[in-house]
């Protein structure tokens, strides 16, 4: 969907009475059911969680008012779990980076080997035949 029809659907919808946003939902759900591609996108588990409580409020005739204010609240729910998620995956994301050397940088330098061992060392040299 291009950016102005999105514009021009928001701009009825937002015109509308709260009533008649909910009949529109719904016909626009059934459109969905009816002519939807398959790859239409699934809202994720919170989101489901918050239409199915939509849905029950809305078939138990709550006032529209009290609708929106629990909606409210679960919105609130979702952005801060959101952003629980984000920040959990920035710090994985850090540790990773952390964790794992990329190919581009060079590796760590490393002492070399000595030529040949040191003076009294148990394992070479006359002293390690005397023993």
């Amino acid at each position: 969907m291009h950016d102005l029809l999105r514009a021009r659907l928001m701009r009825h919808i937002e015109a509308l009475p709260e009533a008649q946003i909910y009949q529109a939902l719904d016909f626009i759900e059934f459109l969905s059911s009816k002519y939807a591609r398959d790859n239409a996108r699934e809202p994720g588990v919170f989101q489901k969680f918050s239409e199915l409580l939509e849905d029950k409020m809305r078939g138990q005739g709550l006032a529209f008012g009290t609708i929106k204010g629990a909606l409210g609240v679960m919105g609130t729910a979702g952005r801060v779990v959101s952003g629980i998620t984000e920040a959990g995956r920035t710090v994985i994301r850090e540790v990773e980076s952390v964790m794992t050397p990329r190919d581009d940088e060079p590796a760590p330098p490393q002492l070399p080997k000595p030529a040949r061992q040191p003076d009294g060392d148990p394992r070479s040299g006359p002293a390690a035949a005397d023993a």
